[in-house]
């Protein structure tokens, strides 16, 4: 498959397109290195009024990645002349970058052996990425479409399972045997044309095509010729298997500081290879779905179809209503007690908001330390402790605070001694819910990202509402 470095040469060159149109060229990007809206809306006016030469020459200039940020900021009726007029300036590259939703959108006005042509320039990742959400139908119209070798590759990366190393990785590496030298691997890479032209490590592999060892670049260019590689490589290197999830992937190389690392199938083979590049990818796209699941409000994507966006955040909704309804129960419990006071009603809320605000900071914690392995079996007990400590000093705290605050108010010393008392209590829950919850999810093989806060909300509602009244049933008098 064709690098990405290969397309460079047939872009415009950047500074002869300036100079067409200065005024508009200087101010594609504001401070924060994104398309400002005159020049977005520059483009489309040249396409509404026909002029492609305009648009073509505004649009020419700029990288692949904010092409497709253009793409994704034209509204989704404009979006197909919007393509149609830039025309080979939307390629390859372009629709690598594109968000998930627009590509789909493209993809879906085009001919299976256009993909095909786009999916055959793009390493093996980037393709599987173009054509895996297609309908079978098509996805198949379109391998049929490839050439054998680059369809092989491909389906083989489509056997494996989604967001895994295996869909992941690229298949163009350079591996060599270890009795070659130095230069022996340099007068490789030079009378070899085909190989990949994007890589930082070559690795070393045995008869049976298994890693042994790595080099990186400068260590080959620093060493003589006669020096050979099973002296020069490094033995020990983090090998990657291929249906390893992409998430444990980038905690990988995030705590490894890896620049690639070697995919390895079932048998130890060398089978491809994950770069840093990639990985960014997914550190981004896991962190964001981390936070949009403690929210329940799906992907989270502006790009994502109406329908299925009121679908996703529906069922969250209606599982809050549930445990919102369990809440009002436990208030129920106490009809007679507010009856008496019902200054009591005035002032439940804030002990349930209160727990509430410190369970979803324990949750966030914990989420965050599960998602990147800092939490396991053997802090877990620690972990336990450390947040109940920390929630019964901020509740002491603010019970103190409200307490103070409600006498002042109220001029009841009963009333704010049970306020106190019920802020404290529902701190300490809220801190021991926003733990053991997502851990026993996790435990449990549930996403601890996805339904965590729907049950801390409840427990904090509940407890907080049943401390508070309980309290005053007891001792108000």
């Amino acid at each position: 498959m064709t690098e990405r470095g290969d397309m460079a040469g047939t872009r415009p060159d950047t500074q002869d397109s300036d100079t067409l149109i200065p005024d508009v060229a200087e101010s594609r990007h504001d401070e924060d290195d994104r398309l400002k809206h005159g020049f977005v809306s520059a483009v489309l006016d040249a396409v509404e009024d026909g002029d492609t030469d305009k648009a073509r020459d505004l649009v020419a200039p700029l990288h692949p990645a904010d092409i497709a940020d253009l793409l994704e900021l034209t509204p989704g009726d404009r979006r197909g002349a919007v393509a149609a007029a830039l025309g080979d300036l939307v390629g390859a590259e372009v629709l690598s970058e594109l968000n998930d939703y627009v590509r789909d959108d493209l993809i879906g006005a085009l001919a299976p052996e256009q993909v095909a042509g786009f999916a055959a320039e793009l390493d093996t990742d980037d393709a599987v990425a173009i054509i895996e959400d297609m309908e079978e139908a098509d996805q198949q119209a379109v391998l049929d479409a490839l050439d054998p070798a680059d369809r092989a590759a491909i389906e083989s990366a489509l056997g494996y399972p989604e967001e895994s190393a295996g869909r992941l990785m690229q298949r163009d590496l350079v591996a060599v045997p270890e009795h070659m030298t130095v230069g022996q691997v340099i007068d490789y890479l030079r009378d070899n044309r085909d190989l990949t032209s994007d890589f930082w490590e070559i690795y070393v592999v045995d008869a049976l095509h298994k890693p042994i060892g790595y080099c990186q670049l400068s260590w080959i260019l620093t060493c003589p010729r006669s020096v050979a590689m099973a002296d020069l490589m490094k033995r020990e290197q983090t090998l990657i298997p291929v249906d390893m999830d992409q998430e444990e992937v980038a905690l990988r190389f995030q705590k490894y500081a890896l620049i690639s690392a070697a995919v390895v199938d079932g048998e130890g083979r060398l089978v491809g290879m994950i770069t840093v590049d990639d990985v960014v990818h997914i550190i981004s796209e896991e962190a964001g779905e981390d936070i949009l699941r403690l929210s329940g409000a799906g992907e989270g994507d502006i790009n994502e179809p109406i329908l299925m966006t009121v679908r996703a955040r529906l069922i969250w909704l209606i599982v809050n209503l549930g445990t919102a309804m369990l809440a009002a129960s436990v208030v129920g419990l106490f009809e007679g007690t507010i009856e008496k006071f019902a200054l009591l009603a005035a002032l439940m809320g804030i002990v349930s908001g209160m727990g509430g605000n410190a369970g979803t900071q324990t949750l966030a914690v914990v989420v965050r330390a599960l998602a990147t392995n800092q939490l396991t079996s053997s802090n877990t007990l620690r972990m336990i402790g450390r947040e109940f400590r920390i929630a019964a000093a901020n509740g002491a705290s603010l019970g103190l605070l409200i307490g103070v605050g409600s006498y002042i108010l109220y001029g009841r010393a009963d009333l704010s001694i049970v306020f106190a008392c019920a802020i404290l209590i529902n701190n300490m829950v809220a801190g021991l819910a926003g733990v053991l919850i997502p851990i026993t999810l996790e435990r449990s093989n549930v996403d601890p990202a996805v339904s965590s806060a729907v049950f801390v909300t409840m427990m904090t509602d509940c407890c907080g509402f049943f401390s508070f009244l309980g309290l005053a049933t007891l001792f108000l008098r």
